[in-house]
């Protein structure tokens, strides 16, 4: 699994961890019951999400797969 590179890139990594800052936070003031501090919260789960964005058109995300790149596998008769 850990062959096909899926998120680890330094714009994954960035997204993520702003995101679960903000849910952390956001979650944080649903229970203490602070409503703008729950809306801080959801905006920076909103920021991980640009700042990821913005990272991976830097060139620093992963390269989008080309399905055209592979030739097809072709079936093969047995000998037996």
């Amino acid at each position: 699994m850990s062959s096909s590179g899926h998120g680890h890139t330094p714009a994954a990594w960035t997204g993520v961890i702003i995101s679960f800052i903000g849910f952390c936070v956001a979650g944080a003031f649903i229970v203490l019951d602070n409503v703008p501090g729950f809306w801080a919260g959801i905006v920076l789960i909103g920021l991980g999400a640009v700042a990821g964005g913005l990272m991976r058109a830097a060139g620093l995300g992963q390269e989008p797969k080309r399905s055209a790149a592979k030739p097809a596998a072709q079936a093969q008769p047995q000998e037996g």
